[in-house]
């Protein structure tokens, strides 16, 4: 069977799956997801030796570190994957909500209440418990979903799912609720982007050139999930130690994830005291310093930046350092060079703060706080399906709201229009 039979066969299945999920009670919804997640507790032992031949085979093709430990699986990250779903299936449903409603002057009464999507495709590359997360969520929102993982975590992706379809089945669920779409060739990238007839929506979770692919591929309606250039802007007023433990935890905590801080920029006032401060602490933790012109001369084990550096994701120990004048320099670039993801200032004057939350462009802004919260977990989602830097109705991370749509119910008496 080649991608396009293989994704027309479970498309089917998924659209005839999804008309009995959204019927599907709260309680029968709540009862798949705990099973899931306790199989995935259960099935720890097959998860790891299924992961351990990704990992093998990502060090044999020279994977570089920061893929690797986005692939890795151990005891504490398979715990976290059935944790998330234990919280989502704890949060409320929001499949039934109603809105609003309005009576108007002829009787009508018109409601609007949260509906699912349908069918969702989620496409992403080498972070198996993407595969956990996204169909927890898809199914406590009432929907399908078909997964299409990279090939770099192929084994991962068919153990995890293969766990989750028979606890959720064997509780109730309607089968064909979970694919995943096995072919990892780049066909059946594509053909999966391309399947209106079955899909609702598709959703990429991944790098820079997975997100830009399917925006220039699909024709199913897709939500981005951007890439993370996130900045750390340390004012003049900036209090020295928190902001050295802020950097510190934004840039080292997990380097490899889209929420870590990749630029610092430090006002010329707090420049002298504070760069002799945090960037041999940051050298000393392994990262390496990219710094402008007088960033270099104060600090000479620093790389000259390009300007391809300013816009550049690293995902890796890598970060590039900038001084600058104001506050509103910080703002004017960040704005030029981030990717709308989540961005902070470290300081104590409130005027500051305010025009720092007001004027940046982007999905989340923190004031005196890691850029490294921006989770759905750490929001209280129970868990994300990424985290969107589009300006639609989806912002920031995808919980459950994001996976519902709506639809207007109109309560009549016999009227009709003239």
């Amino acid at each position: 069977m080649n991608a396009v039979e293989e994704l027309n066969r479970k498309g089917r299945q998924a659209k005839e799956a999804s008309y009995q999920l959204a019927a599907l009670s709260t309680r029968v919804k709540n009862k798949a997801l705990l099973a899931m997640a306790a199989a995935l507790r259960e099935q720890t032992s097959f998860l790891l030796q299924e992961n351990a031949r990704d990992l093998e085979q990502g060090k044999q093709n020279g994977m570089r570190q920061g893929l690797l430990d986005r692939l890795m699986l151990n005891q504490q990250r398979i715990s976290g994957m059935a944790e998330g779903i234990e919280q989502i299936a704890a949060l409320p449903d929001p499949i039934g909500e109603m809105i609003s409603q309005v009576k108007r002057p002829n009787g009508l009464k018109i409601g609007k209440v949260r509906v699912p999507l349908g069918v969702i495709g989620i496409i992403y590359e080498a972070r198996p418990n993407v595969t956990a997360d996204a169909a927890g969520l898809c199914i406590k929102a009432g929907n399908a979903v078909i997964l299409r993982g990279g090939k770099e975590a192929a084994f991962s992706n068919r153990a995890i799912v293969k766990v989750m379809q028979e606890a959720a089945y064997a509780a109730g669920l309607p089968e064909g609720s979970i694919h995943l779409v096995e072919d990892t060739s780049r066909e059946s990238a594509t053909a999966l982007m391309r399947l209106n007839e079955y899909l609702d929506v598709i959703i990429p979770r991944g790098g820079a050139g997975l997100i830009r692919a399917v925006v220039e591929n699909a024709t199913v309606p897709a939500i981005e999930t951007g890439t993370g250039n996130c900045h750390v802007y340390v004012d003049s007023s900036a209090d020295l130690e928190m902001a050295k433990r802020i950097v510190i935890n934004a840039k080292t905590q997990r380097p490899s994830v889209c929420n870590a801080e990749e630029k610092l920029l430090v006002h010329q006032a707090a420049a002298g005291a504070f760069l002799p401060m945090i960037l041999p602490e940051l050298a000393k933790r392994g990262v390496e310093i990219i710094g402008d012109q007088r960033v270099c001369s104060l600090y000479p084990d620093a790389i000259p930046a390009s300007e391809d550096d300013w816009g550049q994701e690293y995902l890796d120990l890598k970060l590039a350092v900038k001084i600058v004048d104001s506050l509103e320099e910080a703002i004017s670039h960040i704005n030029r060079y981030n990717s709308r993801h989540s961005e902070a200032i470290v300081t104590r004057d409130y005027a500051a703060s305010q025009k720092f939350l007001d004027e940046i462009d982007a999905a989340a802004v923190y004031v005196n706080a890691s850029t490294r919260f921006t989770d759905g977990f750490e929001f209280g989602f129970g868990a994300e399906i990424g985290i969107s830097t589009q300006k639609i109705h989806a912002r920031g991370p995808m919980g459950l709201a994001e996976l519902t749509t709506t639809k207007y119910i109109i309560f009549g008496n016999g009227q009709i229009r003239e």
